[in-house]
């Protein structure tokens, strides 16, 4: 895209979490120079998630807010503004505060947390997405009230930890058998519940909640009959793409609601693109669409759109291909850093790396011998050199790879 080209060229972002707020400095990177506008529905200064289930909520920082000076990279912020529809024939979306136009529109609106039916609105229960959800629960933590989280799976366990560190009473219902049972298999995540035990927090499996009666404390009733008393109960069940907005627009979306973006993040609609955790995309490594709801791909999927947006074609630079990464993130529960890299569903043998009894140990997935997937507790090292021969491709031995004492660059078959 030539330089008076992008002078006219108005993009507007819609959602300031980690995949607007990149999407806006990478285009800078690239030398963008038009008019860029990104749209928060919160008031706060754009923020950093992770820290919020970690630092924020234990008073340890007092917020996470991006270290970006909006104002001398050229980007306008409009805080505080919701975003209710969007008319492409129009190049227009819609807001509280009327109509903005533009000629280029990034989605960049994350995902929603799942509400337990029959809680909204009653006190004492919350949700963790939010700056303001964490400030809400850091008295919670701090005046070490007695807690009953909802799911145990990776905000459900994130939480956990920081109640179990702050002096809390924990107590867990998941309505699974285990803990993590949506992301991972059972002869992963069954060690795992022996973690929460072990931090002094209670698990309780195929448990499910019937209601939430208000109290000081208040009750969470199971569809069994129990009562557990809890001054506050935190609702970690899961997250749906935030796109109610996209409604009536045309915008394709799959049956969960996630925008289905192409190999480069753009949309069914011309001018429109998708990223982070509102899109999904086709993967041809693992041969199937993928919605990825986790911060790397927010981090990375921005540069992609950077570089389609000014005009990068095959090759080049890593950009400007194809969106095609390894997927990763990370989790800190119960005193372990946990990485997962990959994307496992088609494995076809698993190999163990340690004894999941001990603090440290990692699973490594094969599809007809080459990686695909790895999980790592306390290995670091697996994780990095297993998310290369993901990446590369590479076959490994079995055998060797099996042994913990062997790094895994030194397995390759």
């Amino acid at each position: 895209m030539s330089e008076q080209k992008q002078a006219e060229q108005h993009v507007v972002i819609v959602g300031a979490g980690m995949a607007g707020v990149q999407t806006a400095v990478a285009l800078r990177e690239r030398g963008f120079t038009g008019p860029v506008t990104l749209i928060g529905a919160e008031p706060h200064q754009p923020y950093d998630r992770p820290p919020l289930s970690k630092a924020v909520l234990l008073g340890k920082a007092e917020g996470s807010a991006f270290e970006i000076d909006f104002e001398e990279l050229g980007v306008e912020l409009r805080l505080g503004l919701d975003v209710t529809g969007l008319r492409a024939d129009d190049h227009e979306i819609d807001t509280e505060a009327g109509p903005v136009g533009y000629d280029v529109l990034v989605v960049a609106t994350g995902a929603q947390p799942i509400t337990l039916p029959g809680t909204e609105g009653v006190p004492g229960v919350h949700l963790l997405r939010t700056l303001d959800d964490a400030v809400r629960l850091g008295p919670v933590l701090e005046r070490r009230h007695s807690v009953v989280v909802v799911g145990a799976g990776w905000i459900g366990a994130e939480f956990a930890t920081a109640a179990r560190e702050a002096g809390c009473a924990v107590t867990v219902v998941e309505a699974a058998d285990r803990p993590l049972a949506g992301a991972l298999p059972a002869e992963v995540t069954t060690p795992m519940a022996e973690w929460y035990g072990e931090n002094g927090a209670e698990l309780l499996t195929r448990a499910r909640v019937r209601t939430v009666e208000p109290g000081t404390p208040g009750t969470v009733v199971l569809d069994d009959g129990r009562e557990l008393p809890a001054d506050a109960v935190v609702v970690g069940i899961g997250a749906v793409p935030a796109t109610g907005w996209l409604t009536g627009s045309g915008i394709a979306l799959d049956p969960g609601g996630a925008v289905t973006a192409d190999e480069r993040l753009r949309t069914s609609l011309p001018d429109v693109y998708a990223v982070g955790d509102c899109a999904s995309f086709p993967s041809a490594r693992y041969g199937r669409r993928l919605l990825v709801h986790h911060w790397d791909n927010a981090l990375q999927g921005p540069r992609t759109v950077a570089a389609t947006i000014t005009g990068g074609g095959a090759g080049g630079d890593a950009d400007s291909g194809p969106y095609d990464p390894v997927p990763y993130f990370w989790s800190e529960q119960f005193g372990r850093f946990v990485q997962y890299a990959g994307h496992h569903a088609d494995a076809d043998e698993l190999i163990r790396r340690g004894d999941p009894a001990e603090k440290t140990w990692s699973v490594l997935w094969l599809r007809a011998g080459v990686p695909v997937a790895l999980l790592a507790v306390g290995r670091p090292r697996d994780l990095a050199q297993g998310r290369r021969l993901i990446e590369s491709a590479t076959a490994v031995d079995p055998v060797r790879a099996a042994d913990p004492s062997v790094p895994l660059k030194a397995a390759v078959a």
